[in-house]
């Protein structure tokens, strides 16, 4: 079973989508934005995260019209804090299974993770 954080609004995590429909495994497709996820979950997610813990903070203009910057989410604590504070932020895909999860970027990591 995969859990799949996706936003639909997405390329990249559409294809994320394809790939797991493609590979005919079952998964659970959240998406964050419309159900995100609270402190206990993320620090969950994190735990399993295989990237770097700043890597799941998306560093587009809505980070830098925060007045964000790299400092700011050095940590596993600070990245909880910006993603509780702004969940648009959390890179997207993020593909979950067991013990493991991955940030489904570039996209060639997720079919290789699927199998």
């Amino acid at each position: 079973m995969i859990t799949l954080l996706h936003n639909p609004n997405c390329s990249t995590s559409r294809a994320a989508l394809a790939a797991v429909t493609e590979a005919g495994v079952d998964a659970e497709v959240i998406q964050y934005l419309k159900q995100p996820l609270d402190e206990p979950a993320l620090r969950a997610l994190i735990a399993k995260l295989e990237d770097p813990v700043t890597d799941l903070v998306r560093r587009d203009a809505f980070f830098a019209d925060q007045g964000l910057a790299d400092p700011d989410v050095a940590s596993a604590d600070q990245v909880v804090a910006v993603l509780l504070a702004h969940p648009r932020l959390m890179q997207r895909p993020v593909l979950v299974r067991g013990d493991r999860a991955i940030i489904g970027r570039p996209k060639d990591r997720v079919p290789a993770f699927l199998a």
